[in-house]
């Protein structure tokens, strides 16, 4: 089994990691589900590495970040301290931090415009470096949000395929915060499946039962883990 899909649960594990892995667990056994179908990515944006090395110590695999600056000034002595680390970016990536996000980045949740997938394309190329990509979606199309609208992800998918050489492994999405998010799940699912990407993010503290009830495999949990902001 694949370490990065299961972090165990031991006796000293902080309280909110361990509460969220029993959490998810229950979820999966409720969908009829493996365990190992759902990666808890655990973000640790604005937290220290002191903070993070618990969660670490207690077998967490993955982590996400929002901001390329932010996760260069934590991750690498991290990442060479503990081999077999992930890190995720699932916040908005300029294109100008494209080589930066190649580079440092296992995976990118945030692809949602020609011009990144353009820089994506050329530094994935130039150091043969292939991080996982998922494609944004802005299910609720709110103004302020980044994100491709629901009616125009099949198009975008075939560009990012067709014309950058991309290959997209699945979809994001961030549903609205006045709105159940079911409905968002429901659809972004939809539109995953006739696009034939396996992977979906979406899922959050809040909402990631329901997520994993809807067929997330990457559920992405910062403040159950480490607490408020």
């Amino acid at each position: 089994m694949d370490e990065q899909k299961v972090s165990p649960v031991t006796s000293d594990s902080p309280n909110g990691f361990a509460e969220v892995e029993r959490e998810i667990a229950r979820a999966c056994r409720d969908a009829g589900r493996e365990r190992s179908s759902v990666t808890l990515v655990a973000v640790s944006k604005t937290f220290s590495g002191d903070a993070i090395e618990p969660v670490i110590q207690a077998g967490q695999k993955v982590f996400g970040e929002n901001r390329v600056q932010e996760a260069k000034s934590k991750w690498p002595d991290l990442m060479a301290k503990h081999p077999g680390l992930a890190l995720h970016l699932i916040g908005p990536l300029q294109s100008n931090k494209a080589k930066e996000a190649v580079a440092l980045f296992g995976a990118i949740h945030s692809v949602d415009r020609a011009s990144l997938c353009e820089a994506l394309a050329k530094e994935i190329v130039k150091q043969d470096r292939h991080p996982e990509l998922f494609v944004q979606l802005n299910t609720g199309e709110e103004p302020q949000k980044a994100g491709v609208a629901p009616a125009d992800a099949d198009a975008f998918i075939a560009s990012c395929r067709d014309v950058y050489g991309l290959k997209i492994s699945g979809l994001m999405c961030i549903p609205p915060v006045d709105e159940p998010p079911a409905a968002h799940f429901a659809l972004t699912a939809k539109i995953a499946a006739r696009n034939g990407l396996p992977l979906l993010s979406m899922g959050m503290s809040a909402d990631f039962e329901t997520a994993i009830q809807l067929g997330a495999t990457h559920v992405r949990v910062g403040s159950a883990i480490f607490g408020k902001r």
